[in-house]
């Protein structure tokens, strides 16, 4: 596997949900993609972007969406780049249809969500400005209180990705610009998708949203700020101001990771050296991180986890378990990880990011009681509750 598509399946592991309708057997799919499946990376990343581009062009986004998720299911290696495709087709949807909550509804969840970001990328590269007032209007059609979050988090994360881009990959700018946004919710969603967008830009070259920005016809000219520091493995957290660390030291292990390699065990030892309150959010970092390097196999995360020091350890659970829930917006995964560290003294911290990320998933409380309840011990109940903003039974 080459270090860039390594790093591209690091980074899309942060805001993931579940896989689109599939329209075709994996027979049907094996046969779809068999043009492609020879030669070069880049003839085969080529040959399937078009494949999915001419899907879009005459069947529609929810079709170019759905062939994705069928030829992902028979190509691991298609499976690998599956965040990437999906940025290419809502980047290249916007460009058919500017609705932007049409285009949300027909890119679905699957693939981090990758299609409804390219869609707010694209929407970013077409603009000449930006003012606080769009901003502030551009996610209001997925903003209700009787909804859950999880698209309207998808909308404003895209709008770290597009601001980032907007501003030339001027990290610092795209910040400023997430801080236009008046909810604090809304403002840490914006700046984690700004990091995340400041490391693929670096670590995809061919991904195609840095290709959107290298040939984008808007007036800004590339920033000259440097992404990464391969001398300092906390920059850019070391540089940016204290409201930003935050979101900065939840991606910051996939600059790590970029730079040695994949060396869990060194990244661990990078996240040590970080600020003593960052800390435990850079080894969050990192079990997010690893769920991508284990293809989301809920044993390998866990083993790789105890590589982390025992005062970490509950952290890299943390990250871990949000993002098993995130890659396909269900929850089955994230149960078996808790599970298989029932025993473990960070048990109660897996069980209460699970409870979290069922806040977010779901808004009814019956819904989320009924999945807290598949916790395998009235602690591990108790912890998913708390997470999950219900009541705890006294």
């Amino acid at each position: 596997m080459s270090q860039s598509v390594k790093a591209m399946i690091v980074v899309a592991a942060l805001v993931v949900v579940g896989v689109a309708a599939n329209q075709f057997s994996r027979a049907q799919a094996r046969a779809v993609g068999s043009t492609c499946r020879y030669g070069s990376s880049d003839r085969q990343r080529i040959c399937y972007s078009q494949l999915l581009s001419d899907h879009l062009t005459h069947q529609g986004v929810a079709d170019a969406v759905a062939t994705l998720d069928a030829i992902a299911a028979a190509d691991p290696d298609v499976a690998e780049r599956a965040h990437e495709y999906a940025h290419g087709l809502g980047i290249e949807a916007y460009s058919t249809s500017p609705d932007i909550a049409a285009t949300f509804s027909a890119c679905g969840d699957g693939f981090s969500s990758g299609c409804r970001h390219g869609v707010i990328q694209a929407y970013f590269e077409s603009r000449e400005q930006v003012t606080q007032p769009e901003v502030e209007a551009l996610c209001q059609p997925f903003r209700s209180a009787s909804a859950s979050r999880w698209v309207l988090f998808q909308c404003v994360h895209g709008m770290g990705h597009g601001l980032t881009m907007f501003r030339g990959h001027d990290l610092p700018q795209a910040l400023t610009d997430c801080d236009l946004l008046s909810d604090g919710w809304d403002r840490e969603s914006c700046y984690g998708g700004a990091f995340m967008e400041n490391v693929i830009n670096v670590t995809s070259p061919h991904h195609p949203a840095t290709e959107l920005a290298a040939h984008g016809h808007h007036h800004m000219a590339m920033s000259s700020f440097k992404a990464i520091d391969p001398a300092d493995p906390l920059y850019p957290c070391s540089i940016v101001a204290e409201r930003y660390l935050h979101a900065c030291y939840q991606m910051q292990t996939s600059v790590m990771l970029y730079e040695n390699h994949g060396d869990i065990a060194a990244a661990a030892k990078s996240c040590e050296r970080a600020p003593a309150a960052q800390r435990p959010v850079c080894f969050q970092s990192l079990g997010r991180d690893i769920t991508s390097y284990t293809a989301r196999d809920p044993q390998k995360t866990a083993d790789l986890c105890a590589q982390a020091r025992d005062a970490y350890r509950p952290s890299c659970y943390f990250g871990a378990v949000k993002a098993l829930v995130d890659w396909t917006a269900t929850t089955n995964a994230a149960f078996t990880f808790c599970g298989i560290v029932l025993r473990e003294p960070g048990a109660p911290t897996c069980y209460r990011a699970l409870g979290e990320e069922i806040a977010t998933l779901l808004a009814a409380a019956p819904e989320k009681e009924e999945q807290c309840t598949r916790a395998q011990t009235p602690e591990a109940v108790e912890a998913c509750r708390l997470g999950a903003g219900l009541a705890v039974a006294r």
